[in-house]
């Protein structure tokens, strides 16, 4: 299952091979949770298997404990509704694939059943109400357009470090109101979050716990400053000024930062990025939006569906149970693979095309349903949608240059580096 990349290999030849292998291998062998898959993006035949031949899977050839794969659109939305059959609590093993390690199991409002979600979630909701998105949304547009301002003409170099990173970044030094000059510490607690072994993030376990234990030290110092003066308008104040989050032990309050870092960053970042590598693939695409910029407003639910930043959420059976013709038992781990629902054909039209005028783009799984959906999501689509509305007024084109460098990781679906040029 492991198709292996090289510059001298044509990437069409290699999503062939990818096809081939996926449709020779026994599904009894699958394992589409495989990181490499994902770094390669090869993923995508194995999953179109699974929604044709077998939409629920049970997984048990994997490094990791046995899985099931849930890959169509409604059964994903079944589980990701039914929080009483499906429960996300992270002593249960948590939101990813893989368990959460010894040491790392921090609670947090993702990670836990109703009552204590909902009460804890509240207490930063006010962050992302329409009115404060307003106020934001001048902030944005200023640094995106100082941002790109500076980019180099008629030289290569990496947007995901010059733009999406930077551009996420400063917003969310902005929502902790985090030292600003400090601010790269933020992007890299989550990358040392969510890496895996052999990714090429962290080089050992201790250095991970290394890295966390400083962001815990740095929150909880900014926790007890803001704990003991007025409220301020920062989700750490929100939270340290709330009940149902003042009183947090030091694992749960770990727990809501990492879980705001990582939807801060990972799921706009990627997506930016993931916006220019989506319109230079689709050069017709990328004409049509040059040409009625106004397309920005369903281009950009387009392309999150597109990237599918987050690639899957995982949930634990509370109660024995069916899906799909399947009987999952009481303790079995259950991934919901938002990257397949996104390319389901039963529900997508022209699933596997990027269209920037898509009559319905908002039906996609990105932001996942339920109780659980991304609290952050209108800002995430703010700020793409002011990032593309000033690309446009600035640059002809955008041109990537050559290929880009994917997260080892079937968690998130992310983008290291992507190297572009601004032609004069």
């Amino acid at each position: 299952m492991n198709i292996q990349t090289s510059p001298g290999i044509d990437k069409q030849e290699m999503l062939r091979a990818a096809r081939e292998a996926a449709y020779a291998m026994p599904l009894a062998d699958f394992h589409p949770g495989a990181p490499q898959l994902f770094r390669s993006d090869t993923l995508w035949p194995y999953f179109e298997r699974l929604r044709k031949e077998e939409p629920v899977h049970y997984c048990t050839k994997s490094p990791i404990e046995p899985y099931w794969s849930v890959t169509k659109y409604n059964d994903i939305m079944h589980v990701d509704t039914n929080h009483g059959i499906f429960s996300s609590d992270v002593s249960l093993g948590g939101i990813s694939i893989r368990d959460v390690p010894p040491g790392y199991d921090w609670p947090s409002f993702i990670a836990m059943d109703q009552p204590r979600h909902s009460a804890q979630r509240k207490t930063v909701s006010p962050m992302f109400t329409p009115t404060h998105l307003d106020q934001l949304a001048i902030l944005i547009r200023e640094r995106t357009g100082r941002v790109l301002d500076s980019l180099p003409r008629n030289e290569t170099f990496n947007f995901v470090d010059l733009v999406s990173i930077e551009l996420t970044t400063q917003m969310l030094a902005t929502l902790f109101d985090f030292p600003f000059e400090e601010r790269r510490k933020l992007t890299r607690w989550s990358d040392v979050s969510t890496a895996l072994p052999k990714g090429g993030i962290v080089d050992s376990e201790e250095q991970r716990r290394a890295e966390m234990d400083e962001c815990a030290a740095y929150f909880s110092k900014l926790w007890n400053e803001r704990v003991n003066v007025e409220p301020r308008n920062d989700l750490i104040s929100m939270m340290a000024h709330n009940e149902a989050t003042r009183y947090m032990d030091p694992d749960n309050l770990m727990g809501n930062i990492i879980l705001l870092i990582v939807g801060g960053n990972d799921t706009t970042r990627n997506t930016m990025s993931g916006s220019v590598l989506a319109l230079n693939e689709n050069p017709d695409e990328y004409r049509k939006l040059r040409e009625n910029p106004a397309l920005i407003d369903t281009m950009v639910p387009e392309v999150i569906r597109w990237q599918t930043p987050l690639a899957h959420m995982r949930r634990t059976a509370l109660v024995d149970t069916e899906l799909g013709g399947k009987k999952i038992k009481k303790g079995d781990r259950v991934v919901m693979w938002y990257v397949s629902g996104n390319r389901d054909e039963e529900v997508i039209e022209r699933p596997n095309e990027f269209i920037i005028d898509r009559a319905r783009p908002r039906i996609h799984l990105s932001f996942g349903f339920g109780i659980h959906r991304c609290v952050g999501m209108r800002l995430a689509e703010l700020q793409l949608k002011i990032v593309w509305q000033e690309i446009l007024k600035r640059f002809e084109r955008i041109e990537v240059v050559g290929e880009p460098k994917r997260v080892y990781s079937s968690f998130v679906r992310g983008i290291e580096s992507l190297p572009v040029r601004i032609p004069s």
